[in-house]
């Protein structure tokens, strides 16, 4: 908390006397600036290292770079056209207009590395083996955590999250496999067996209403 006071007064106040026509996001330590131009974005970028060395502090270097927001209407290029905050991944993406017209657009979604700890945390829950608990029992326990990830990571591009999501379903297939022996061994029946199980009760699992139903395929 102190840290992010001290940075209020010497960078928030600083960047708002010093460049008011540039607007920034900044939580903790994590900056975003936004330029009209590559020249204004070096200028801004030489003017924080000098202010920081004032203040007694030094700029990660290696974590900092000029991004290019490339998307349909900036069709220029360059070395770096994407970047990471609060665990979004910003970058060029195709996109459809609500006329139906495809576009680039430069838009988050949920980064890689957040992807990877989701994954991660699914594959520990280890669904499939408890074969002993009933669907309401892993939903009770699931539900609140999943809850966050759609709250968070689907607020922007949730196609990329629903993919992730879908993991939980083979999970559960399995499992179903295990706790009933009509499904053992047959892998297809019990992803059909989780797709009735949906239609009877399609927010059971607070994935499935998101859009990350059971497909029987």
């Amino acid at each position: 908390m102190l840290a992010n006071i001290f940075l209020h007064y010497a960078l928030d106040l600083w960047l708002g006397r010093e460049f008011p026509e540039v607007p920034f996001e900044r939580y903790a330590d994590d900056v975003i600036l936004h330029c009209g131009s590559k020249q204004q974005a070096q200028l801004v970028l030489d003017a924080i290292v000098e202010r920081l060395a004032q203040v007694g502090l030094e700029l990660n270097l290696d974590k900092t770079r000029i991004v290019y927001c490339k998307d349909s209407s900036r069709t220029g290029s360059h070395e770096h056209e994407r970047f990471t905050f609060l665990s979004y991944t910003f970058r060029p993406r195709r996109a459809r207009s609500r006329s139906g017209r495809l576009f680039t657009s430069f838009s988050p979604a949920v980064s890689n590395d957040a992807a990877k700890r989701i994954n991660r945390e699914i594959k520990r829950w280890r669904l499939h083996l408890r074969s002993g608990q009933s669907l309401a029992e892993l939903a009770q326990e699931i539900n609140p955590i999943v809850r966050g990830w759609i709250n968070y990571y689907g607020r922007f591009y949730r196609s990329r999250l629903i993919w992730l999501l879908r993991r939980i379903n083979e999970y559960l297939a399995r499992w179903a496999t295990r706790k009933f022996k009509r499904l053992r061994g047959r892998p297809h029946r019990a992803r059909r067996f989780l797709v009735t199980v949906a239609r009877r009760d399609p927010v059971l699992f607070a994935h499935w209403p998101a859009g990350a139903h059971p497909i029987a395929g």
